[in-house]
């Protein structure tokens, strides 16, 4: 017997493996997916919805080039948004549908559970299939891809089960997590050093302090002789910030920059990072953008913040201007107008 896990189940693509792979005999299969409310990204952000809203477009164009149609048709964009996301929550009920009625088979088992992260759903499988897989370098793998998904435990996402999780790797494996700890964020080489210094040296904020930024350019690795690995943990100092919401580290490539985006407990960065084509946890998120220039890459991504960020009010509402302040203001706009 062959066991098969399918992570992302409500996906197109690990749909049509499912449907395959359920008619076999001899394969046991496991589909996997945390996707709330479910569907899958094509149906819930990708094609599907673009089509919907395109579709507006298209009955409009013809609408104008039919001699049977007197005048330019006009189009309510409520009513376009309107009818894309209902169609678009059909399409997803339709395919939680399929994915649910090949759960009901004998040989098939689904598992819908928000991970923390990747380390959770590969124990899950583990657990599932062969959990005497765990030994000591099993154990150290899980426990390092767990504690760093989730920043060393402190994200929103990290749970009483998680922890259980945790306890029961540590305890499979006969591991200690403190030389763990100390590898991967307790100790720096000169040249890393070197480098972190460069890249506090260089951290920006924006959005009145609560987006915070920086930069690790390939001159800056060569300079002080770093390695990229020497970059791990750099954007937690930018996050660390007071006052910051949400950091970036954007490192230089050839042709564009791969950038880290974290941010506090109850401020979500994995749908900005998707935006660009990455993803990621709700708090840890990454991307690779390509454009001509880096600089170009740090400008579009910044920009973009306030589509998926509430970023609070410099100006707090109702923070009205006292009656002795407005006839000072009006005092200036007066000598300025003479």
């Amino acid at each position: 017997m062959t066991h098969v896990a399918i992570v992302g189940a409500y996906g197109s693509a690990g749909v049509a493996a499912a449907r395959q792979l359920a008619d076999r005999e001899e394969i046991e299969l496991t589909l996997i997916d945390d996707g709330d409310p479910g569907g899958g990204l094509c149906i819930l952000r990708g094609c599907m919805p673009s089509k919907e809203v395109l579709s507006a477009g298209q009955h409009r164009f013809q609408a104008r080039h039919d001699d049977r149609v007197r005048g330019t048709p006009e189009v309510d964009l409520e009513r376009v948004i309107d009818t894309k996301d209902r169609h678009v929550e059909s399409f997803a009920e339709h395919r939680r549908s399929s994915v649910h009625e090949l759960a009901e088979r004998e040989n098939v088992e689904f598992v819908r559970d928000t991970a923390a992260a990747t380390g959770e759903l590969v124990y899950e499988m583990i657990e599932a299939t062969n959990p005497g897989l765990i030994d000591a370098e099993v154990a150290t793998a899980l426990y390092t891809a767990i504690m760093t998904d989730t920043g060393s435990f402190r994200y929103s996402n990290v749970t009483p089960r998680l922890h259980r999780i945790v306890a029961d790797i540590l305890e499979r494996g006969e591991i200690e997590p403190a030389p763990i700890h100390e590898t991967i964020y307790d100790r720096k080489s000169m040249p890393g050093l070197r480098l972190l210094g460069r890249m506090l040296n260089r951290i920006r904020l924006r959005y009145d302090g609560q987006l915070g930024y920086s930069v690790v350019t390939q001159r800056m690795v060569e300079d002080t002789n770093a390695s990229w690995d020497d970059k791990q943990g750099f954007v937690n100092y930018v996050l660390s910030i007071e006052g910051v919401k949400a950091a970036l580290l954007f490192s230089e490539t050839d042709d564009g920059s791969k950038i880290s985006f974290r941010s506090e407990a109850d401020v979500r960065v994995d749908e900005w990072a998707r935006h660009f084509g990455g993803g990621g946890h709700r708090n840890a998120a990454g991307a690779y953008v390509k454009r001509p220039t880096f600089e170009e890459v740090i400008e579009d991504v910044i920009d973009a913040a306030s589509q998926f960020i509430e970023f609070d009010s410099p100006y707090p509402a109702g923070d009205d201007l006292s009656p002795e302040d407005e006839a000072y203001l009006e005092t200036l706009l007066g000598r300025q107008s003479e």
